[in-house]
C-alpha cells in the first residue's frame, strides 16, 4: 500500500450504511477482482473492484464478502473470506494478507479462508429469504470477457436456484454518490497532488518535446507522492490532438504555436481526481487562442455556481450548453439565425462541444450516479466545459472538481491556476529559470 493506511472505521461505517438498506432476511455477497492476464504468465497491475474496496478496504484478489445483518448466527453477520496464507506464494509473489491483517484493515471480526466459504454460504442461504448479488459487468467493448463478479453471481444462482435474487448496485450507487468526510479528505489529497502535476507540466512544456515526456513526469510525481498512479489514461494532447476528446496515445511532438490540452488526475487510495487545463506550448496564447480560452473560462466560472443541492447533472448540462452556444456565436462559429434554423435533434453547438460537462467523481473517475439524480451535500462532481474547433486546431477544456454543500459549491481545485494571464506568467517564469 503506497498511501498511508486508511482508518478501518471508514469501511465499518460503509458496511453499516449498506446493511441499513438491506430488507430483513437478506444476505449480500460480493467478490473481489481477479488478476487480469496480460501475456504469457504476466498480469496487469491489480486494482480492486471499487464496490468491494468501498466495503472492505481489502486490496487482495479473489476475496469474498458476506453481509447478513439479520443472521440468527452472530458469526455470519459479516464474514470476509481470503486466500489461505501460502509460503510458496509469498516467496514468488510477495506478502499475502493474514486473517489478523485483514481484520485490522476492514474492521471485520470474522475473517476466514476460502476453504470455509462453502459451508458458511450454505448456512447463510438456509436462513436467507433474499440474496443481493454483485453483478458488475465490463463495458460493452469487452464482449468476450466476463467479470469475476458476473461469474460468481452465475455460480451462486446455479447452486441455489430457489432464492429471490436482487442487484446490490442500486444500493451501493445510493451510498457511493454521497462522500463521507474521510472520502472527501482522500479526494482533496488526490486534487492536491494533481495540482502539483499541473505545475510540473507548466515547468517542463516547451516546443519540440514529446507528449509522452510530460506523461512520464506526471507518473513519477504521482508515484513519489504515494499515489496509485493515474486515475485514468492521461490525455496529453497537443495541436490537432487537442480536438480528440479521448486522445491518449501521447506520442506526438509539441508544436511551437499550438495548444496543449491536458486531462489527468492522480489516484490516491483508489480515489481519483480529474483535472483539465489548456496551455500554450510556446508560453503565450495567440490572439485567437486567448479569445477562445477566455470564452470557455467565462462559462466555467458561471457553471460552478450551478452546483447546488436539488439540481441535476442533466439540468447543468442544458444550462452550460446554452452558455457555450452564446459564446460560440460571439466567436463567429455560427449565427443566431443558424440556431433558429437548427433541427431540434441536431443543435449546431454540438459541432464544437460534443460532451456533457459534469459527472460524479470518487472511487471511479466516472463514478456511479445518474445524471437525473438530485445533487445533495457530500457529492463531488466535475465541471468541464470545452470548445473544439477542428478547423483551427483549437481544443480547449477547463475542468475542476466541485464538492456540493448546503452553503454553496466548494471548488477542490481552486488553488490550481486557471486564468490565462496567470498561466502565461508562470510559464514565462519557469522558462527563465530553465
Amino acid at each position: 500500500m503506497r498511501y498511508h493506511p486508511l482508518p478501518k472505521e471508514m469501511f465499518v461505517n460503509n458496511r453499516f450504511k449498506f446493511s441499513q438498506l438491506l430488507p430483513e432476511g437478506s444476505v449480500a455477497l460480493f467478490v473481489a477482482n481477479s488478476k487480469m492476464p496480460r501475456n504469457g504468465d504476466q498480469y496487469f497491475a491489480f486494482r480492486q473492484q471499487s464496490d468491494f474496496f468501498y466495503l472492505t478496504g481489502i486490496e487482495q484478489e479473489e476475496a469474498v464478502l458476506m453481509v447478513f445483518p439479520h443472521s440468527p448466527d452472530p458469526l455470519l453477520k459479516e464474514v470476509l473470506f481470503i486466500q489461505a496464507w501460502s509460503a510458496s506464494k509469498a516467496i514468488w509473489e510477495g506478502h499475502v494478507l493474514t486473517t489478523d491483517e485483514a481484520k485490522s484493515i476492514s474492521g471485520i471480526g470474522q475473517v476466514l479462508t476460502h476453504a470455509q466459504f462453502e459451508a458458511s454460504l450454505r448456512d447463510a442461504m438456509s436462513h436467507a429469504r433474499q440474496v443481493f448479488i454483485h453483478t458488475y459487468e465490463y463495458p460493452k467493448f469487452f464482449p468476450a470477457v466476463e467479470s469475476p463478479q458476473l461469474l460468481f453471481a452465475r455460480k451462486i444462482r446455479a447452486e441455489f436456484p430457489g432464492h429471490d435474487y436482487r442487484r446490490s448496485a442500486p444500493l451501493l450507487e445510493q451510498l457511493r454518490m454521497v462522500k463521507s468526510a474521510d472520502e472527501i479528505g482522500l479526494l482533496r489529497e488526490a486534487c492536491h497532488v494533481t495540482g502539483q502535476g499541473f505545475e510540473k507540466v507548466m515547468q517542463l512544456t516547451r516546443p519540440g518535446m514529446y507528449e509522452f515526456e510530460l506523461e512520464a513526469a506526471l507518473t513519477q510525481l504521482f508515484t513519489l507522492n504515494r499515489c496509485n498512479g493515474h486515475g485514468y489514461a492521461p490525455i496529453i494532447a497537443s495541436g490537432a490532438n487537442s480536438c480528440v476528446l479521448h486522445y491518449s496515445t501521447n506520442e506526438d511532438v509539441l508544436p511551437d504555436d499550438g495548444l496543449l490540452l491536458l486531462d489527468f488526475g492522480a489516484e490516491y487510495a483508489n480515489y481519483s481526481a480529474d483535472l483539465s487545463r489548456t496551455i500554450p506550448v510556446s508560453g503565450s496564447f495567440t490572439g485567437r487562442q486567448r479569445q477562445c480560452y477566455d470564452a470557455v473560462l467565462r462559462v466555467f466560472r458561471q457553471a460552478i455556481k450551478l452546483y447546488v443541492p436539488g439540481t441535476t447533472i442533466a439540468a447543468i448540462n442544458e444550462a452550460v450548453w446554452k452558455m457555450m452556444e452564446k459564446e460560440m456565436i460571439g466567436l463567429g462559429l455560427f449565427s443566431e439565425e443558424d440556431v433558429r434554423k437548427q433541427a431540434p435533434d441536431q443543435p449546431v453547438f454540438k459541432k464544437y462541444l460534443m460532451h456533457g460537462v459534469a459527472h460524479h467523481l470518487g472511487l471511479d473517475v466516472h463514478d456511479v450516479g445518474s445524471k437525473y439524480s438530485p445533487l445533495a451535500p457530500g457529492m463531488v462532481l466535475t465541471c468541464e466545459p470545452g470548445l473544439y474547433i477542428k478547423e483551427e486546431n483549437i481544443g480547449i477544456r477547463i475542468e475542476n472538481d466541485i464538492l456540493i454543500t448546503d452553503n454553496g459549491p466548494v471548488d477542490l481545485m481552486a488553488h490550481i491556476p486557471v486564468e490565462a494571464g496567470e498561466i502565461e506568467a508562470l510559464m514565462k517564469s519557469y522558462k527563465t529559470l530553465r
